[in-house]
């Protein structure tokens, strides 16, 4: 009798459950991050960079 309700009472309990969705929700976030910070990266040095550099030296090479 004593056993059957320690079985039961060690099944319902969910205790360590909330650490795996908080691993796996900082895990995704890592990623995410990671991959935001990747697509700024390459977005900055393709696109605007040499935009942006071009315009600078336009700048400081007014003949006018």
């Amino acid at each position: 009798m004593v056993q059957t309700m320690k079985m039961k009472a060690s099944t319902s309990n969910n205790s360590g459950e909330n650490y795996v969705d908080s691993a796996v929700k900082i895990l995704i976030a890592v990623v995410l991050g990671g991959l935001l910070l990747a697509g700024l990266y390459a977005l900055f040095g393709d696109v605007v960079m040499p935009t942006l550099k071009s315009k600078i030296q336009e700048m400081f090479n007014y003949g006018g």
